[in-house]
């Protein structure tokens, strides 16, 4: 519980914004900074404007919590591990001549489709800059990574398809990747 009216409104503020346990660790340095502040003398109003002060405006606070979130870091690095994955298949699928493979329309559809959505939730996630909840948005651009991963890793494996040297590279960076997004993606799952 707050100490102060003025301290009290500023972390409902941020507590509607931000995770509990990011609210709990801000009110406990607020109310030693607060309770400093009185301590060298001001008065209770002067004492939680002092501290308040020191800690910035809530939209401050908030946007340095929402850049440092973890949906936001694991977002951008997706996106920025995306295009060598990426660059990877493409090279292995025009080598094996991927339109010759028994892959019917749909599976492709599905990961073209699939492909698509990641990329939106993972950008939506790594833009956020003043909604901690949008940077939550990464956890289902990770699931459907995931998806896709194993989408194609089974296509590869089950259909078929002619082994190509560049294959060396793809499988291993699909299959590395699946493996630490799915250890990413269960810790922002298991957030509040």
């Amino acid at each position: 519980m707050a100490e102060h009216r003025l301290i009290g409104e500023y972390l409902d503020d941020l507590a509607r914004r931000l995770p509990a346990d990011a609210v709990d660790e801000l009110a406990d340095g607020l109310t030693e900074t607060y309770r400093h502040h009185l301590s060298s003398g001001l008065d209770t109003d002067r004492a939680a404007a002092a501290a308040i002060a020191e800690f910035g405006e809530a939209d401050v606070v908030l946007a340095a919590f929402v850049r440092q979130s973890p949906g936001r870091r694991v977002a951008l690095g997706l996106l920025y591990s995306g295009p060598t994955v990426g660059v990877c298949w493409a090279v292995a699928l025009v080598a094996g001549h991927a339109w010759t493979w028994p892959v019917p329309a749909p599976l492709t559809a599905t990961i073209a489709g699939t492909l698509v959505a990641v990329i939106g939730c993972l950008v939506t996630a790594a833009t956020s800059r003043r909604s901690y909840r949008r940077t939550r948005v990464s956890a289902i651009g990770g699931l459907g990574l995931i998806v896709l991963d194993a989408i194609v890793l089974g296509t590869v494996l089950l259909a078929a398809v002619p082994l190509v040297w560049p294959m060396v590279l793809a499988v291993p960076a699909s299959a590395t990747r699946l493996a630490l997004t799915a250890r990413a993606t269960a810790r922002l799952l298991a957030q509040r």
